[in-house]
């Protein structure tokens, strides 16, 4: 497997690990302190969020049969990073930052890493 296509497998991984452990932990404590409107969107968005580490997840172990899906997993992945900056210029960093900081930077470099490193390989 060729070194790009092998980083691009890393990121999967991790997208996929991360989605998935956060959606489960999503869905199992939905949106506290909140309407039920809100925990509702909160745990339906989990779900959603479960299910694409699971694809990312089966994306990365076929990665040599993958194409466009990888780059729709990126767009995905970039879009929630984009979605936070968003929430962090409309109502501001929740406490404590670093964390919410910490959620950030992974989810608008791995969609440029997988984009740059998946199309050499296709």
């Amino acid at each position: 497997m060729p070194a790009r296509q092998r980083i691009v497998q890393i990121c999967l991984f991790l997208v996929a690990a991360i989605a998935i452990a956060g959606g489960m932990l999503q869905l199992w404590l939905g949106q506290p302190e909140t309407t039920p409107r809100l925990d509702n969107v909160h745990r339906f968005m989990a779900g959603v969020y479960l299910s694409t580490g699971v694809i990312a997840g089966w994306a990365a172990v076929t990665i040599r049969q993958q194409g466009t899906l990888v780059y729709l997993l990126a767009f995905g992945v970039l879009m929630a990073g984009i979605g936070r900056l968003v929430s962090i210029s409309v109502v501001g960093l929740p406490d404590p930052p670093q964390v919410w900081l910490g959620y950030l930077v992974p989810e608008l470099l791995l969609p440029v890493i997988i984009a740059v490193c998946h199309r050499p390989t296709r």
